[in-house]
């Protein structure tokens, strides 16, 4: 169902992308505006993850630097059938991950260290296990092409405002829309592209979720991962997401102020929401398919001086 809902709010976007190009400018002006939207989407397509690593000072971590988390990985990537994808470490003292990367080929995982400092062994499993969920979804190539979309669509509004109101046909007719037409276009259309690319990322956020807890073996890990992560974030200031909104849908838990809401201008489910169905889908598993015949709590780990934001420069067995 969230595969087949996905598909109908890409077919949504993709149509209000060719509804409005028509409506400023025919046909030609709207092959020529999306031929530009993705000459300027091409090259963070083919770098987005190395742009988004490096926006977050991302550190890359190996076997000897961080062995549990790069085991960790390694073991959970097996079980998904997945490559084994790059592993980075984030200084940064807000509990949260991502994923990304344009396929499974060339992919990456990244947690804070405020994540590897606060949850316990169960949790962070659970959370890993939910970024390569994205991964083998490949998510982070369907958010690509909706951000594509979303400013296409954007720059079409522009036009819709400076344009449509003098743009004339073969005849010389006015083929434009209006001054007022093209100021509501302008305030509209991106407000509707991004409640279909907010409701996109929270469908994948379910499948994740579902997929991340039948990797690890383990819902009600994520379940109490998704919890604590929660209730840290709200706490915990994220500058580098704050001065970049747009990266808010890859992380596991929205990093930034407000927005906690399961509401149509969210980028994430509610986490109680989540949490619930992580729930029910771990009474609908057998012992077979539980990890250990059940969910077994451990405590949340003593913060280490390398595993938090402010004594990172020590390394040790989470990088």
């Amino acid at each position: 169902m969230n595969y087949l809902r996905t598909a109908i709010l890409l077919a949504a976007m993709t149509g209000l992308f060719v509804g409005i190009g028509y409506l400023v400018g025919g046909t030609g002006g709207m092959l020529i505006a999306f031929g530009i939207a993705c000459a300027m989407n091409l090259f963070a397509y083919w770098n987005s993850d190395k742009m988004l690593l490096r926006m977050y000072g991302a550190r890359e971590v190996d076997q000897s630097s961080a062995p549990d988390l790069w085991r960790m990985v390694a073991t959970l990537a097996s079980r998904a059938d997945l490559p084994m994808p790059r592993v980075y470490v984030i200084e940064n003292a807000q509990p949260n991950a991502f994923a990304t990367g344009r396929n499974p080929e060339n992919a990456a995982v990244a947690a804070t260290t405020g994540l590897l400092g606060a949850l316990s062994r169960d949790e962070i499993e659970g959370v890993l296990a939910h970024e390569l969920a994205h991964i083998k979804n490949r998510d982070t190539l369907i958010m690509t092409i909706t951000a594509t979309l979303a400013g296409a669509i954007g720059m079409l509004a522009n036009f819709a405002m400076f344009f449509g109101g003098g743009m004339r046909d073969s005849e010389g007719r006015s083929s434009g829309i209006g001054m007022i037409g093209g100021l509501l276009i302008m305030i509209l259309a991106p407000m509707a592209a991004a409640l279909v690319q907010f409701a996109i990322s929270r469908s994948r956020e379910y499948a994740a979720d579902r997929m991340g807890a039948e990797i690890s073996g383990n819902p009600l890990g994520l379940a109490s991962a998704l919890a604590r992560i929660h209730e840290a974030a709200r706490g915990v200031y994220n500058p580098r997401a704050e001065q970049n909104p747009a990266t808010a849908h890859l992380f596991i838990i929205n990093p930034l102020a407000g927005e906690r809401m399961d509401s149509l201008f969210s980028t994430h489910p509610a986490t109680e929401n989540r949490i619930a169905a992580l729930q029910a889908l771990a009474s609908q598993m057998g012992p077979g398919e539980m990890r250990g015949g059940g969910y077994r709590p451990s405590p949340a780990p003593r913060q280490n001086a390398w595993a938090t934001a402010a004594g990172g420069r020590r390394r040790g067995p989470w990088g």
